[in-house]
């Protein structure tokens, strides 16, 4: 079996002739744009491999395209504002977006808005899932980093807001990005502050496990898929490679160059906006606001290609490429459901006639009666008519049947949305 293409993903501040490019890891060779609007920084998001979603700069909605059809703009979906950051879940169920000082999460097959988190105090300037969808990262320019667990997120019952799992302080200044690795609730997780610092954590406890200082402001991180090394794209145009198998013990550093495995690239001459690496970790790639990407060989820490744009790099990532994005395969897709602009439970009182569905995972406080009701109502019934024997036994037997189907088919339908409910919860 081959291995994935690997393919960067692109996007500027002039759009002068596309929104988004896609071009080849290696090659550098375009092969795909997708046209129409202006992707804001931080921004940009593919969704289930099959749609490419772009938040538009200043303006209240987000560009969406088929991976598939690239030269047409599918549709625009209307948000409640202007849209800063925006992130999709990797299982492609949810999609999170920060929008003033406010994180907004939607369901992707319904459109139904499930929560809006308010613990920031100024503008959430960055939103990431883990690799698993379990949990959700904000950062913002109150100078926190929140973790939130998805399972507490979703909870329908409006009664009680849910509470960050974690609430990440140290920084002195606004959070500008970060970066979170693999294994889920046990990775790893990088936050970027413009106070000078690159702070790594531990998500699942929460605690500080390292804080490394710079002579400058740190706008972008990443970490190398094996997490030996962190990148940190500075104000001034220089990548500093951190070296994460150090021996030394102390939880601050000071970032000191060709010591203990550190490196710096220079090249940009203008402050570093995005970094990313490749799967096999070789290849770092860099966008800055010197209008050019950069590739580098990350043992070399030479520079392989510079890539001229048209304005200030916004985005720029490398990742497989979907099946579908260079060799279209089957129909179109369907159209994403428009996002709502309110919390679930106050749309679906708004009438019956809405199609939306709301499952409760909570305690049943609802006045309608339970399946298992009307089980017990449908059993009693069965038995009175039973007992009674009123009229022909034949047809006696054939409302005796009917019934124990419409029991069965109760039953059913209640030991399905007991299984879906812990699934979802799991």
């Amino acid at each position: 079996m081959s291995a994935p293409m690997e393919v960067i993903v692109s996007t500027d501040s002039s759009s002068l002739l596309w929104n988004c490019t896609v071009s080849d890891l290696h090659s550098g060779a375009n092969l795909v744009s997708y046209r129409g609007g202006n992707t804001s920084a931080r921004g940009l998001a593919v969704l289930d491999d099959r749609w490419l979603l772009g938040a538009q700069l200043g303006k209240n909605f987000i560009n969406v395209w088929e991976i598939q059809r690239k030269d047409q703009l599918l549709q625009r979906m209307v948000c409640p504002g202007v849209v800063t950051c925006l992130t999709a879940a990797p299982n492609g169920l949810f999609l999170a977006a920060g929008i003033a000082e406010a994180l907004y999460l939607w369901e992707v097959s319904t459109g139904g808005l499930l929560a809006v988190l308010n613990r920031h105090y100024q503008d959430v300037s960055c939103v990431k899932f883990t690799d698993d969808s379990s949990h959700l990262i904000t950062g913002g320019k109150d100078n926190l980093a929140l973790v939130w667990r998805l399972a507490s997120v979703v909870q329908l019952d409006q009664g009680c807001s849910p509470e960050p799992l974690h609430v990440l302080s140290r920084h002195s200044l606004p959070v500008t990005d970060l970066h979170c690795g693999l294994m889920g609730p046990q990775a790893r997780l990088a936050t970027a502050s413009l106070d000078q610092t690159v702070k790594l954590w531990e998500l699942g406890s929460g605690e500080l496990l390292l804080s490394i200082l710079f002579d400058v402001s740190i706008m972008s991180v990443t970490l190398d898929p094996c997490e030996y090394f962190l990148f940190c794209g500075g104000s001034d145009g220089n990548i500093f490679q951190v070296s994460l198998c150090s021996q030394s013990l102390s939880r601050d550093k000071t970032f000191q160059s060709e010591s203990d495995g550190n490196q710096v690239f220079k090249g940009h001459r203008n402050l570093v906006s995005c970094l990313s690496v490749s799967m096999d970790g070789t290849l770092l790639l860099s966008g800055s606001h010197d209008e050019t990407m950069r590739l580098w060989d990350v043992q070399s820490r030479q520079s392989l290609r510079c890539s001229a744009q048209k304005g200030q790099v916004t985005t720029c990532s490398i990742m497989a490429a979907p099946a579908n994005m260079l060799v279209p395969l089957g129909a179109s897709a369907t159209p994403l459901p428009r996002l709502s602009r309110h919390l679930a439970s106050s749309q679906h009182a708004e009438g019956p006639d809405s199609g939306d569905v709301c499952l409760r995972l909570g305690l049943h406080t609802q006045e309608e009666e339970s399946y298992l009701q009307k089980a017990e109502k449908l059993f009693s019934t069965m038995t009175a008519i039973t007992d009674k024997r009123v009229g022909d036994e034949d047809g006696s037997r054939v409302r005796l049947a009917e019934l124990e189907e419409e029991v069965r088919t109760l039953k059913k339908v209640n030991k399905d949305l007991y299984s879906f409910s812990a699934h979802l919860l799991t």
